[in-house]
């Protein structure tokens, strides 16, 4: 099963990935950033964590304010470095563990947290920041994989540090159940104090970043018993976001041991490090078999039902390009080209010959076992002309005329206007 081998607390400042981009390692404003970051490097190297669950905040660079979640995890493959307005770092993508990621997400609601999930997103530098200083890299990537978890920190309601706490707990759950052996290091990034906007800019509290610190190793509960508007006195508006850090406190046992910690405040924000190591007894397998049961309640015997497929994760995945081709047809623009050359459509998108085949046949059943989502069909066939019951018919092998005679009422269909008589 997988193993919480410790975990590191640091700071997400873009500035530390821009430094490290202009070499500016032996620089004497930076090198203190550096040299903290050196036993980081180190225990990495030597422990040797096949992935980092990496707890962080986008800085509105890929979620907007439309659609703003408390907890998104992320599920994909791999993740690339965003464009926050000036082009993105020169960093390669890192791989990410999917596997682990859906298994958490799974655990995670199992445990009644209503987690939200992300593909196809880059990630800014509340995650490249740290990562590039905390292990090498070449153009070939990277020497682990990371499953990121996005916390919305930034538009209020937030999560109460409380529900931080309580969410690390669940997350040591989810990853301790999870069958495969692997070593996985928990990353909580952000802070420590400061403030960036209004007539308090450039607030810091060197005092608070310490007491914080040890409040973090000693008795972390201590830290969920305060408000937002605590953090925010003692630390700065933004320096709140340190909330994060208790997902991964929660995670770990109640006594940890502290092998490394730094601070340095160079400007606008006070920069940490840390690593602890974990004292916990790990889940055992029966344990983990229970949880795992638990996980699989809900949909336990749909997959046995004739002619159904839960939209899991997996076929989630399994389908993405698909789904993310027929979502594009809410687009008017996208939606005439395709009407007028679907070749040509074909021939631009990021489509395998197979899919480009089930689209192109209408191979309505076909892209259901492909892994499409069955609302999205329903836009290819407005845009097709072709009603939700020729649709339905299709899926059942049938004729229109066949099908219609299951139905009480004589009509068609279709999600956006009516098709046909």
């Amino acid at each position: 099963m997988a193993t919480i081998i410790g975990a590191i607390a640091s700071s997400h400042t873009p500035t530390i990935g821009f430094a490290l981009d202009a070499n500016k390692q032996e620089d004497p404003a930076w090198k203190p950033i550096f040299e903290a970051y050196a036993p980081v490097r180190e225990w990495i190297a030597e422990r040797q964590p096949d992935v980092l669950l990496m707890i962080y905040n986008d800085h509105i660079t890929s979620f907007f304010l439309d659609h703003y979640s408390a907890f998104c995890l992320g599920v994909d493959d791999s993740y690339v470095v965003a464009d926050e307005g000036g082009g993105p770092r020169p960093v390669p993508p890192i791989g990410g563990h999917a596997g682990l990621s859906r298994h958490v997400v799974q655990s995670l609601v199992t445990d009644e947290f209503d987690m939200s999930t992300f593909r196809g997103r880059p990630l800014d530098h509340g995650v490249f920041s740290s990562l590039s200083v905390l292990m090498d890299h070449d153009e070939g990537g990277w020497p682990t994989q990371i499953v990121p978890l996005q916390v919305g920190v930034l538009q209020f309601p937030i999560p109460t540090a409380l529900r931080c706490w309580k969410l690390g707990e669940a997350l040591r759950r989810a990853i301790e159940s999870y069958p495969e052996d692997i070593n996985v290091a928990i990353v909580a990034t952000g802070g420590l104090s400061h403030q960036v906007h209004g007539e308090r800019c450039g607030f810091n509290n060197v005092a608070w970043d310490a007491e914080f610190m040890e409040l973090m190793e000693n008795d972390p509960v201590a830290l969920t018993r305060m408000t937002h508007a605590e953090y925010a006195r003692l630390g700065g508006m933004e320096g709140a976001e340190v909330i994060m850090w208790l997902i991964m406190r929660g995670a770990l046992s109640a006594n940890v041991r502290k092998v490394h910690q730094s601070y340095y405040l160079p400007s606008m924000t006070g920069i940490a490090t840390a690593i602890y190591e974990n004292a916990a007894r790990p889940m055992s397998p029966t344990e983990a078999q229970r949880h795992r049961d638990a996980m699989g309640e809900q949909l336990r015997g749909a997959d046995e039902l004739e002619g159904t497929y839960p939209y899991t994760l997996e076929r989630s995945a399994a389908g993405w390009r698909v789904n993310r081709f027929l979502h594009g047809l809410i687009d008017p623009e996208r939606r005439a080209r395709f009407q007028s050359d679907e070749t040509c459509e074909f021939a631009a998108a990021d489509l395998s010959d197979e899919e480009r085949t089930l689209i192109r046949t209408r191979d309505w059943r076909g892209l259901i076992h492909h892994g499409a989502i069955f609302v999205l069909l329903e836009k290819l066939g407005v845009v097709t002309g072709v009603s939700n019951l020729h649709i339905y018919a299709a899926m059942r092998g049938v004729s229109l005329e066949e099908f219609m005679q299951t139905r009480n009422q004589q009509v068609t269909y279709s999600v956006a206007a009516p098709v046909g008589a």
